[in-house]
């Protein structure tokens, strides 16, 4: 099969009927041999009755209900298991994404040979609240992350070859970072196509400004997750050693300095009397501390099951 289509989606059933046209006739027109997946997400708006309907119509569909909203990040994990063609597109359902972008994104998957394309909406049909937090995301991502030739990490229209989205796991809210989980298992060839990005025609938005928030400690979360997952010791160990002998020093020095001053009759404070000695306790407590978090992660790391779990491309 050469492409699956999925698509997410929540309360969108005034959508579906000409989202699903629109990609069959462009899959028929190029002569694609396809399937598309409808992931609903808990929808409570009787998107999945309609998805029932068109499934009568179109034997390509694959429908797919969960019996709670999940969020956007299950739904794609989901449909990337489900998935069999041999590039993956992934789309919104509220028709701001175009299915005509489709050819040229499998064109530059299977021609061009790169792992994963992301949609750049420039032109966005989206008010300045959405637009400047996204760039100030967008920009704080590329820092993060290395990749440095994307501008829109969010964009839902995306493709992706087959292997890419058979060894990622798409969890929590990281749908945002799929290039990032790509990167990290080792798909490097990523670029980015401009897009048409259309206003939206159905429905209300699903997603407000809780989700920058969010966003952006999920982006923490994988920067630590995919840098230091398997050697947890080396950030927290490190972190607190550095606490622990910064304290240590401060201490050493608060009491040879009062030595120093006994030795000579000279007057003195207190080690107890100076604040400087309780920021170098709290320093030694803290590095300690953080050096025991490091050593019981290594053993939780050295005990999960996927510890030995490497991206293997080739064997010859």
């Amino acid at each position: 099969m050469d492409i699956s289509v999925v698509v997410p989606l929540y309360n969108e059933v005034e959508s579906l009927p000409e989202l699903v046209a629109w990609i069959r006739r462009v899959m028929e027109e190029h002569g694609f041999s396809y399937e598309l997946i409808l992931v609903d997400d808990g929808s409570n708006d009787g998107s999945w009755a309609m998805i029932e309907q068109l499934k009568q119509q179109d034997a390509a569909l694959v429908g797919i209900k969960f019996r709670r909203n999940y969020g956007k990040s299950a739904a794609l994990n989901v449909g990337f298991a489900t998935a069999t063609g041999e590039v993956v597109i992934t789309m919104d359902a509220d028709l701001q994404d175009s299915p005509d972008e489709i050819p040229e994104l499998y064109r530059r998957i299977v021609q061009e040979g790169f792992d994963l394309i992301s949609g750049y909406k420039k032109k966005r049909q989206d008010p300045l609240s959405k637009t400047l937090p996204t760039k100030l995301f967008n920009s704080a991502t590329r820092k993060m992350s290395g990749i440095r030739n994307l501008h829109d990490f969010n964009c839902g229209l995306k493709a992706y070859k087959k292997d890419v989205v058979k060894n990622i796991e798409v969890y929590g809210e990281m749908h945002r970072y799929i290039p990032v989980l790509a990167k990290w298992a080792g798909f490097t060839r990523i670029d980015e196509q401009v897009v048409q990005h259309y206003p939206r025609k159905y429905g209300v938005s699903k997603f407000g400004m809780s989700r920058f928030i969010n966003g952006f400690l999920d982006l923490l979360s994988i920067f630590f997750v995919g840098k230091f997952g398997k050697r947890p010791m080396h950030f927290f160990g490190s972190m607190g050693v550095l606490g622990f002998f910064a304290g240590f020093v401060i201490a050493i020095w608060l009491i040879v300095e009062k030595l120093i001053s006994i030795s000579r009759n000279l007057p003195y404070r207190d080690v107890t009397d100076q604040p400087l000695f309780y920021i170098a306790l709290v320093a030694i407590v803290v590095g300690f501390q953080l050096f025991l978090t490091g050593f019981v992660a290594e053993l939780v790391s050295r005990s999960a099951p996927e510890r030995n779990h490497y991206q293997i491309e080739k064997v010859v």
